[in-house]
């Protein structure tokens, strides 16, 4: 989380980590105690990138993207679908059963939205934007992410402004409750 550069790099270098961490999910046996760990992990930094996004990728987006509207309106979209993956796999242990479908369908799921981004969405992004709007965007999602939510709340808004009022209190909640409970944390 906060990596540097532009917003592009960042978000990118976000997807590395993501994926490595699903690699190390997969590398586990099912019912393994560390699955949940990892699958904890992961969600914490999608929720942090979903909320950055949307607070500033997607407004960005439909200001200078040609189809914008729609490119970014099909981004939260995937958005809604994975953090609600992400709430049902929250009451979910390693050993529950339900635990490794809905693992693979959020792996399935923001896989797909990955390549989506990096393929489609970001390179129209770069034409677009001067360097300087890139690098102003890859600041403002770094702070973005330092005080978003760590968990997913799949009823709150967003889009700004609402998202961008709200993340903040339930960012201070959420990393209260992660530092008083051990969530993602490894033994």
């Amino acid at each position: 989380m906060g990596h540097g550069g532009d917003v592009i790099d960042e978000l990118v270098t976000d997807h590395r980590e993501v994926e490595e961490l699903f690699g190390k999910i997969e590398a586990l046996s099912p019912g393994d105690k560390k699955r949940k760990v990892y699958a904890d992990q992961a969600t914490m930094e999608l929720i942090r990138h979903s909320v950055a996004e949307e607070e500033y990728l997607y407004p960005a987006v439909r200001e200078h993207l040609v189809d914008g509207d729609t490119m970014a309106d099909r981004e939260i979209e995937d958005h809604s679908t994975a953090e609600q993956l992400m709430k049902d796999l929250e009451g979910c242990a390693a050993d529950d059963p339900e635990f490794d479908r809905l693992v693979g369908e959020l792996m399935s799921e923001v896989r797909s939205h990955i390549a989506e981004e990096e393929q489609t969405l970001f390179p129209q992004l770069r034409v677009a934007c001067s360097e300087k709007e890139l690098d102003d965007l890859g600041d403002k999602v770094r702070r973005a992410k330092k005080m978003a939510p760590t968990r997913p709340h799949p009823s709150a808004p967003d889009t700004p402004p609402a998202n961008k009022l709200l993340a903040p209190g339930a960012g201070l909640v959420d990393r209260l409750r992660d530092a008083l409970s051990g969530r993602g944390k490894e033994d």
